[in-house]
């Protein structure tokens, strides 16, 4: 029988870690090992991962200095890799989400189970605020996240694989790892690696409550200014065209990986692109996934916000 391991990275989490240690010690199918990191925290968070050492099978490494989220994830992953076998499974933690009892052995069964034996299985989330308190039933429903991606759109940098809620098997860490330092989410690049390798299904059913707060690594809404969001574009693109080979990409993909990283760079530098009107309006299920707008984001990426606002307004 496949063995199950999380994998869980801390950083200053004390406020919620006890109840997420909790509803780790409630699950229905119990966890073979969990391989948690803590990345430099200067609060009490590692003595609180040592004090449930006796409740959960916890293999515990404290980094001395903060390394950031994608890092401290990935030498969590090493780590896991070490250990494991291509047959087991790992699910993803964070420090400030409560899972539902049941979440472990709905995706194990959902799997295992699929007639396609998929990599990797999603399941979805009720939604609460800092304080505990439900705000939405329904997180793939609130954050507008597709149940499937063709392949363009992740190679564009459209991601529905949120890690949390997800459950892959471990021969994809050969794949995943090292996460590259141009991944801004790790989420994106396992998404990414797990697609192509085996792909990915899933289940309509919530499996944690996904906490919203202030100091989430991930939320709702873009916080990224267009300079930031040109910079992690051209990151993103130039990096997908660098591992075309590895990731498997089909002839077709290279050269869409290629135009993309070639729109980015002008975009960054012009804000008035007329010339990439017809790249963007062949590609524009994969760059804009979401019907709703879509004419007006075409416009936008290749005139400008200026010209986009004199034609709609600010508002519309």
């Amino acid at each position: 029988m496949a063995r199950i391991a999380i994998v869980l990275a801390t950083y200053n989490g004390a406020r919620y870690l006890p109840q997420m240690l909790d509803s780790l010690v409630s699950q229905e199918r119990r966890a073979d090992i969990v391989f948690a990191i803590d990345d430099g925290s200067s609060d009490s968070t590692p003595e609180i991962l040592r004090n449930y050492a006796s409740k959960l099978p916890i293999c515990l490494e404290a980094l001395p200095h903060n390394t950031g989220h994608r890092a401290a994830f990935s030498a969590a992953l090493e780590i896991a890799r070490k250990e494991l076998s291509p047959d087991d499974l790992i699910a993803l933690a964070d420090q400030d989400d409560i899972w539902l009892p049941q979440k472990l052995r709905l995706l194990e069964n959902a799997i295992e189970n699929s007639p396609n034996k998929p990599s990797l299985i999603l399941g979805d989330a009720e939604v609460i605020d800092g304080e505990g308190k439900l705000i939405y039933p329904s997180w793939r429903k609130v954050a507008h996240i597709a149940t499937s991606e063709p392949f363009k759109t992740r190679i564009a940098g459209t991601n529905n694989v949120t890690g949390c809620l997800s459950l892959f098997r471990a021969s994809l860490l050969d794949k995943i790892l090292p996460i590259p330092e141009a991944v801004g989410v790790h989420d994106a690049w396992i998404g990414l690696l797990a697609a192509k390798n085996g792909g990915i299904a899933c289940i309509d059913t919530p499996v944690i409550q996904y906490r919203l707060h202030n100091s989430n690594a991930v939320g709702l809404g873009n916080r990224y200014t267009f300079d930031e969001t040109c910079k992690k574009q051209i990151a993103w693109s130039a990096l997908i065209c660098e591992k075309s080979d590895s990731l498997g990409l089909t002839p077709d993909e290279k050269r869409f990986a290629r135009a993309l990283h070639l729109y980015w760079k002008k975009r960054a530098k012009y804000p008035f692109l007329p010339c990439s009107l017809a790249f963007l309006a062949r590609n524009r299920e994969f760059l804009f996934p979401q019907k709703d707008g879509r004419l007006k984001k075409v416009l936008f990426s290749m005139l400008g916000a200026p010209a986009v606002h004199l034609l709609f307004g600010k508002d519309k």
